[in-house]
């Protein structure tokens, strides 16, 4: 079986395969907040609490229960979609998620294109200059990006362009306080500001958004960097490019409608799990920068023992990250020449 329908039994497996993994996050993030340290309804309660007010504020939050009822409840919230409510804010967890996600998807998507935008390039050309100064610099990058941690990179960049320099705005969220938040419309400040046609308030956005974007981007770009640089290796040493050359092609036409076509693939599978692992590894940067993020929410959350906020925050970041790698399989399945069914 070959063709559309192929392409389309194909895209079908790989959504019943994301199936179970769903199934798996729901289990594994109701466990993993169980297991956290401390007891929720005393910090609810507070310190001059008695042992009966917090075994009130335990019945009324059903922690007393055994855990298969507690797993039952929280399925069937789930399928309402509650996700609980917030014990340290007094908020739905499900709204503390919808306002602080544009924040952080902002982040991670201007993250992303910079990282993209420096590390492609420097891939291909590390590949085709190998052992040159350009293939050392490909390698000293990506060897900084996993080795230096976000949050020092941060505080780093922090002490220079803001304390030493005063280029930067302080780091002290998405918004100076001297300037209002734009209308929500996408949830994006810099998007939302250009909406509005209000470019003073996307130019205070935009220099509040350098920093932490720049570290995100260092640390991203590191894979994305190393695996244009072997996947582009791997097909400029086969035969086909060897062919291409040998008929007198141009060396851009070889160089980009041949080998970088065929060697984009990889770097497409790359892209989406850096971007779903980012999304929720950019807790210390938000930290760092006060972006109120759902990342800096989790720490919080994390901190009071506030299980309905973690776990939507896991089961958020899951779901994310499955959909996502499933987004991946479906363009790959769909641009990949050599995938079919098998009659």
């Amino acid at each position: 079986m070959s063709g559309p329908r192929s392409k389309l039994l194909l895209v079908g497996q790989r959504i019943l395969h994301a199936v179970p993994a769903l199934v798996g996050i729901v289990i594994i993030t109701f466990l993993l907040t169980r297991a956290l340290p401390g007891d929720p309804a005393a910090y609810f309660a507070g310190p001059t609490a008695d042992a009966e007010s917090i075994a009130q504020i335990r019945h009324n939050l059903g922690l007393d229960r055994s855990l298969p009822v507690q797993f039952v409840v929280y399925v069937r919230d789930l399928l309402h979609g509650d996700l609980g409510q917030s014990i340290s804010t007094g908020q739905s967890v499900g709204h503390e998620l919808m306002a602080r996600l544009p924040a952080s998807l902002e982040l991670t998507l201007v993250a992303l294109i910079v990282a993209i935008a420096i590390a492609v390039p420097l891939g291909i050309l590390a590949a085709t200059r190998p052992d040159s100064w350009v293939d050392h610099l490909c390698r000293f990058v990506v060897t900084l990006g996993v080795s230096l941690p976000t949050f020092f990179t941060g505080l780093a960049l922090v002490y220079i362009f803001y304390y030493q320099l005063g280029w930067s705005p302080a780091p002290m969220g998405r918004l100076d306080i001297l300037y209002a938040s734009p209308a929500a419309i996408t949830g994006f400040f810099t998007i939302d500001a250009l909406l509005a046609g209000d470019f003073e308030i996307f130019k205070a956005s935009v220099a509040q958004l350098v920093l932490p974007a720049v570290t995100l981007a260092l640390f991203t770009l590191a894979p994305i960097a190393r695996m244009t640089r072997a996947s582009m290796l791997q097909v400029l040493a086969s035969d086909f490019i060897r062919t291409a050359r040998a008929a007198g092609l141009s060396r851009r036409k070889v160089l980009f409608t041949y080998a970088f076509g065929n060697a984009v693939l990889p770097v497409i599978t790359t892209l989406g799990m850096v971007f779903s692992f980012v999304l929720g590894a950019n807790v210390l940067v938000e930290k760092v920068f006060s972006w109120p993020g759902i990342g800096s929410f989790a720490v919080d959350a994390l901190v009071s023992s506030d299980y309905a906020a973690v776990q939507g925050f896991v089961l958020t970041m899951a779901i994310l990250f499955v959909a996502l790698n499933l987004l991946v399989d479906v363009i790959y399945t769909l641009v990949d020449p050599r995938l079919s069914v098998p009659a």
